[in-house]
């Protein structure tokens, strides 16, 4: 019996090869857009499972209050680890202090690279679950140790030996190679971590950081814990909460809330709104989900609506079936067996159509996905996605054409009720629903992403390169190296700054200033700057002015952007001074005087508020940054090779390493970007997978309506009549679809945009632009059989009769 069920299946597929065509293109399509989707989502929550303690590390973060406003964040004082050990110890397998990630030179012989890593205490190894390759687990108990990622071995020692090595780091400190550790996997929180240098180590390399060891107000550090096995996240987090707070008298106003913030969170539900936990990427999980539950849905219509359509050419075969004795169980069997081997074909094209375009799904979405052959989970997965696939798009088909009476269907007289076209109509109606919403969700996050950019920044970034210059080699030699660049004609003017133009590296308190409110909690974004910083950056000046070497009195100056202003409550600020009452701060008692004002400059999201900043001159030269205004006369090429070779002169050994703002600026939107490309792609096969069944229903109601279309012919009907005759349903139904998608997608959109500060809006053009676009497309695809009926000869079609 099975296999003559799957005879006359094989039978039907290559009898109807155009439908059979439209079947298996459209669901192969449907289902590789489902798996990519699928296996992206499934590396999205793989996220840091290279951990086998994933469960039981977390990253310390606090909350703090500002003027009723909760900000949330992992940046946490040192003295916090001593409190920790002595009073709560019994709760942690390991506690580990860290830095920010931040490259450093390292060099052996003549090959020096500038590459990203962390310092931390030493029993990260441990915590953090790094395979050891070569060299000792216990690393970095020694304080002049580094622990070097595989590619960065190989990088400095090719196939050599590293354990045993010494390489300098940053031009000043020699450190001896104690281990080598494998790659730490792309989709992990550590990805970039190519060295690990020991905190013992990094505490003494600048005085502020020894120095910070008692300070509960420098919020400069990071922490890394596992808990014991015996207690939960939510337990520890009990026990620790007030901790700083009962410490340190100095941070108690801003009501410091200690929390472990779990790993299995850090990835995807790492956003806070006002102290609460608010999402995060997990919303793009869910979001590409539905799409692809979408897409899948899309593909299996095609396939209920091709079967139904053609239900009068299957009747005669039913009807014998069932006068021979068939049940109707065993015709829906039959049925449902159709569809089981047209959805595996299509699975088989679906895994062909992963393979050939996987590369560009990786670049587009910027991971590292390969097919997973050998697991067993996946095919456990595709089997059951078979069978639902193939239940979803056979059931309806299989109990429609089973539902036929034999002696109705064998008299001749059978015929499709009035409504049996019905939920073919409205199955059309949902598919272009859904492909109209995805095309006006997509144009609407374009619109965000572009409103953004558009966004005036504050300066001028084009034409502008920013040289870290984060090593004590550099110190003292700015105004140097200025005045050779200027010279060599590669630049216009340079300035340092103590933070990279894209960024804020430092929030400070602790500031009075005449007029400010009885308990006003300050909160300003803090940057050290020369004296050409205003004129290298092309900012704006409001009022006053910049630095400026004529005012010797500048080195205690200070500017504020015009946030700053209107967050302080300072009227007519040019001349007024600005008061650091924290003793932690050093070299910054004396009072600031404020000599201008400046446009708000984007540093941090380009959808959020700028933030209240404050500029001081950079008195000790301590700068992380040297900003230079490439000269236009020449090309940025040429400009790059005078610059390089002017650094390289003062900097013989050391890599020449810039980046151009324009791009760190571009970075900001690459998330969002990301998740637009992929949307762009689904929404446009959604698109192609509804047009595709249309094409099909198009095709039969052409063939069904032959007669017709010959009879108006010979009567006189031109052919665009005919043309019409046949396109006005379609248009009807995708016009319905028109009305039902513009408001839903006008209202979930509207939700998603609540999520940015600086936002655009669901304009109605956008809507007009899906919905024209949607007509057209509609058009073009049922046309092409319209015209192709319309413009048949009538006599072929008439000499039956």
């Amino acid at each position: 019996m099975l296999k003559n069920y799957f005879k006359i299946a094989f039978r039907n597929l290559l009898k109807n090869k155009v439908y059979s065509f439209i079947n298996i293109s459209g669901l192969a399509v449907g289902m590789a857009a489902t798996m990519m989707i699928g296996l992206w989502i499934a590396d999205e929550l793989s996220y840091n499972n290279h951990f086998k303690n994933k469960e039981t590390i977390a990253q310390i973060y606090q909350h703090q209050t500002s003027n009723g406003d909760i900000s949330t964040g992992p940046a946490i004082p040192r003295p916090l680890e001593l409190a920790l050990k002595e009073k709560h110890n019994d709760n942690f397998k390991h506690i580990v202090m860290a830095s920010w990630e931040q490259p450093r030179y390292l060099k052996f012989g003549d090959i020096n690279i500038y590459t990203p890593g962390n310092a931390m205490q030493e029993a990260a190894p441990e915590l953090l679950n790094l395979e050891i390759i070569a060299g000792v687990r216990n690393g970095l108990k020694e304080k002049n140790s580094i622990m070097l990622s595989e590619d960065s071995a190989k990088k400095l020692f090719g196939e050599n030996a590293a354990v045993g090595k010494i390489i300098k780091v940053n031009n000043e400190d020699d450190l001896m190679v104690t281990a080598v550790y494998k790659n730490i996997p792309v989709n992990n929180t550590f990805r970039d971590m190519e060295y690990i240098i020991p905190w013992k180590h990094y505490v003494t390399t600048q005085e502020w950081i020894e120095n910070a060891e008692t300070s509960w107000g420098n919020n400069s550090f990071q922490m890394f814990v596992q808990i014991n096995s015996n207690t939960t996240m939510e337990q520890v987090t009990s026990k620790i909460i007030d901790v700083k707070k009962n410490e340190s008298q100095e941070t108690a106003e801003f009501n410091p809330q200690i929390f472990l913030f779990p790993m299995k969170d850090w990835y995807l539900r790492n956003d806070f709104e006002n102290g609460i936990q608010s999402g995060g990427r997990i919303e793009n999980v869910w979001l590409f989900g539905i799409i692809g539950v979408f897409i899948l849905l899309l593909a299996c219509i095609n396939f209920v609506n091709l079967s139904t359509a053609r239900s009068e050419k299957r009747a005669t075969e039913v009807g014998i079936r069932k006068s021979i004795g068939s049940k109707r169980g065993q015709l829906i069997f039959q049925f449902l067996s159709e569809s089981f081997i047209i959805v595996v074909l299509s699975f088989v094209f679906a895994i062909g159509i992963v393979l050939l375009f996987l590369n560009g799904f990786n670049n587009l979405a910027s991971k590292a996905i390969t097919f997973p052959w050998v697991s067993i989970q996946f095919w456990l997965t595709a089997f059951v996605f078979i069978i639902i696939t193939a239940f979803l798009a056979g059931s309806y088909p299989a109990l429609y054409l089973s539902s036929f009476n034999p002696v109705t269907v064998l008299k001749g007289t059978f015929k499709a009720g009035r409504f049996s076209s019905l939920p073919r109509k409205i199955l059309v109606v949902t598919q272009f629903t859904v492909s109209i919403a995805l095309i006006i969700g997509t144009l609407v996050v374009m619109n965000q992403i572009q409103y953004s950019k558009d966004r005036p920044v504050g300066y001028n970034k084009e034409g502008l390169i920013q040289i870290p210059v984060m090593s004590s080699e550099f110190s003292g030699k700015a105004e140097l190296m200025r005045n050779q660049f200027i010279a060599s004609g590669g630049a216009l003017e340079m300035a340092t700054t103590s933070s990279p133009t894209t960024s804020v590296w430092s929030n400070r308190s602790g500031y009075t200033w005449d007029g400010k409110s009885v308990g006003f909690q300050e909160d300003l974004a803090y940057t050290s700057v020369s004296y050409e910083f205003v004129e290298t950056l092309g900012a704006k000046i409001i009022e006053g002015r910049g630095f400026s070497r004529d005012f010797p009195t500048d080195s205690l100056g200070v500017i504020l952007n015009k946030t700053a202003v209107e967050y302080m409550g300072i009227k007519n600020p040019i001349g007024k001074f600005i008061r650091d009452s924290d003793p932690d701060v050093e070299n910054q008692m004396e009072p600031l005087k404020i000599i201008g004002v400046i446009d708000d400059i984007i540093m941090q999201s380009p959808y959020s508020p700028v933030k209240q900043s404050m500029y001081v001159f950079e008195r000790f030269g301590n700068a992380s940054f040297y900003n230079l205004r490439l000269n236009p006369e020449k090309s940025t090429a040429e400009n790059l090779d005078i610059i390089e070779n002017v650094f390289k002169q003062n900097f013989p050994n050391t890599p020449f390493d810039f980046q151009f703002v324009d791009e760190e600026y571009g970075k900001k939107f690459r998330s969002e970007e990301r998740i637009a490309s992929l949307a762009s792609v689904f929404t446009g096969l959604a698109i192609f997978i509804s047009c595709l069944g249309l094409f099909g229903l198009a095709s039969f109601v052409a063939e069904q309506r032959t007669k017709e279309i010959g009879v108006r012919k010979v009567l006189g009907a031109s052919i665009s009549q005919l043309w019409l005759l046949l396109s006005k349903d379609f248009i009807t139904l995708v016009g319905i679809a028109l009305l039902v998608a513009s408001p839903l997608a006008y209202y979930i959109m509207g939700q998603w945009l609540q999520k940015f500060s600086y936002r655009t809006s669901v304009t109605w053009d956008v809507i007009a632009i899906a919905c024209f676009g949607a007509l057209i497309i509609t058009l073009i695809t049922v046309s092409f059989q319209a015209i192709k009926a319309a413009t048949s000869n009538p006599v072929k079609s008439l000499r039956t009769e």
